[in-house]
């Protein structure tokens, strides 16, 4: 039986995702498509005199969380990297605003939780893994991807820039594939009456 997940890779400004489909017999799964949804901040310093900081917060949350919600429809399970606290106030705004949007996708779908450093672990084999050595890794796993390249003299190359988001959020799914939460929950399906009657079907 197959079914259709999702790994997000969060933060403010990238909120990566990734879709892919789990065969439950084998336990592997096929990534299907990327998206990305970005919120660059406003560039133009006439605008910012006149647009309020939290305001601009506000519309950028509005937008992940849009994002995020629009990715889980009809998804089975989500794998999601948490992000982590920091010292500075600005990465903790982003923070709060990703485990808000984080805490509406818990609310419509199944989620598995894993860390930044379960994820680097999962994609590259290193915790202090670089975004280079996570999209080399997992490019390099998932060759058949649809993976975002640009041409630069004359090759083929990823787009590091995006790939890295992207990169993390199909680690983010063998991150959270290896974990006792993921196993639980694949025997508490496999022992449901749905699954005996899908499997038999």
């Amino acid at each position: 039986m197959k079914m259709k997940i999702c790994g997000m890779d969060p933060s403010l400004q990238n909120f990566g995702i990734a879709f892919a489909t789990l065969d439950l017999d084998t336990l592997t799964f096929v990534v299907d498509r990327f998206e990305l949804a970005k919120t660059a901040p406003e560039k133009d310093k006439k605008v910012r005199k006149v647009v309020r900081k939290n305001s601009e917060d506000l519309e950028r949350a509005k937008i992940l969380h849009g994002a995020a919600m629009g990715a889980v429809k009809g998804i089975w399970l989500a794998f999601v990297e948490v992000p982590v606290g920091s010292q500075s106030s600005r990465a903790m705004a982003s923070y709060g605003v990703c485990i808000g949007v984080l805490a509406a996708v818990g609310q419509a779908v199944p989620m598995v939780q894993v860390t930044p450093t379960e994820v680097k672990l999962a994609g590259a084999g290193v915790k202090t893994a670089t975004k280079e050595e996570m999209i080399e890794a997992m490019m390099a796993k998932y060759p058949n991807a649809p993976w975002p390249m640009q041409k630069k003299a004359g090759v083929m190359v990823p787009i590091a820039s995006v790939c890295e988001h992207l990169a993390d959020a199909v680690a983010a799914i063998e991150a959270g594939m290896a974990t006792d939460e993921f196993r639980q929950t694949i025997a508490m399906y496999r022992s449901s009456p749905m699954f005996k009657l899908a499997a038999a079907a």
